[in-house]
């Protein structure tokens, strides 16, 4: 596969992927309406919580390698 076909395969997941990713997130969104719904902001600290781990999971997953990083030392 050329350099070229990785790209436009990347390009084209990525962009799917990433809009279906926000379009979840503003759906999270609309579930912010106490009429419709009943949530603490115990239930809104978890749901944020899950998305800022995920994101930096992602960022890890795309970054660097870089085991001594990750080795713990005193």
């Amino acid at each position: 596969m050329a350099d070229s076909e990785k790209r436009e395969n990347f390009v084209r997941l990525a962009e799917g992927r990433t809009q279906n990713a926000l379009d979840a997130i503003r759906k999270l969104g609309n579930l912010s309406n106490k009429r419709a719904y009943d949530y603490t902001e115990a239930d809104i600290r978890k749901i944020a919580k899950a998305l800022r781990d995920a994101v930096s999971d992602l960022e890890k997953r795309f970054g660097p390698s870089n085991e001594a990083a990750e080795t713990f030392k005193l």
